[in-house]
């Protein structure tokens, strides 16, 4: 098996405008990802997401770097790298949110890259690979639901 990238493509019915905005705005991460988001969604900006309650011992918190933010159109960020560095190609992994318009809808493709290049070992390279592509399995199809959700509130 090759543990490069997860990709993953999901339509969803919303506007591409309404996509970026669920997938760029911490309060609506927060519906469908992490438990708690704070970062600015521009270039540059570092900031952090954690899994479960900040305050408890067995909570993940993870610094993350946005490398791309065109509204409508992308949006991208480097994750998964030791805190006090600055995220690059060699010891980060990269999200990418592709947001194509499709009749009604939003085709959003989604990749994560760089597992290779972390160096990891072989058994740490594929239990973080597996980890990540049993998330993203989980989450990307909370990000439609919650999409619908939205859309359909009156």
């Amino acid at each position: 098996m090759e543990y490069g990238s997860i990709e993953r493509e999901v339509h969803i019915e919303a506007t591409p405008e309404v996509v970026y905005e669920v997938i760029t705005m911490p309060e609506h991460l927060q519906e469908w990802w992490p438990d708690e988001a704070e970062f600015e969604p521009v270039p540059g900006a570092t900031g952090v997401i954690s899994f479960g309650d900040r305050s408890a011992p067995e909570a993940k918190i993870v610094t993350l770097t946005v490398v791309e933010a065109s509204p409508s159109r992308r949006f991208s960020f480097r994750w998964v790298y030791d805190d006090g560095a600055t995220a690059t190609s060699s010891n980060s992994l990269l999200v990418t949110f592709d947001l194509i318009p499709s009749g009604r809808g939003t085709l959003l493709r989604f990749t994560e890259t760089g597992f290779r290049e972390k160096g990891w070992e072989s058994a740490v390279l594929e239990e973080h690979y597996r980890d990540h592509v049993r998330g993203w399995d989980y989450f990307l199809p909370r990000l439609v639901t919650y999409v619908a959700r939205l859309v359909s509130a009156p």
